[in-house]
């Protein structure tokens, strides 16, 4: 199992992510949004194993702004605007080869074990 966590150091979710992977000793790579961010090939595959881009999309997020803006884009103009402002990302996305969840899943996670 190869588990890629992408998130952030304060988000809570991403936190219990790790936890849950460091519980049965599952090696992972964090990779800190804030930090580095995803390229547009690792977003474009997470998009695709998600179904969509707007599976990635965090309803709750603070940019009110550039959610609605997102609404009437078109989808690959969508995803260009999410690689640019990543922090409307759903957060944590775990990735285990071509199998990625948005969110804090682990019931998901653990079909993957």
């Amino acid at each position: 199992m190869n588990i890629q966590i992408f998130g952030t150091r304060k988000c809570f979710d991403t936190k219990k992510a790790e936890r849950y992977f460091k519980e049965r000793n599952i090696k992972v790579q964090f990779v800190d949004l804030k930090e580095k961010g995803m390229s547009k090939g690792e977003l474009t595959s997470v998009a695709s194993a998600l179904g969509g881009i707007e599976n990635l999309i965090d309803e709750n997020s603070k940019d009110k702004e550039l959610l609605k803006l997102l609404e009437y884009l078109v989808p690959e103009d969508r995803l260009e605007k999410v690689l640019e402002n990543q922090k409307i990302i759903k957060t944590p996305i775990v990735r285990n080869g071509k199998k990625a969840t948005a969110g804090y899943q682990p019931e998901v996670w653990k079909t993957w074990e």
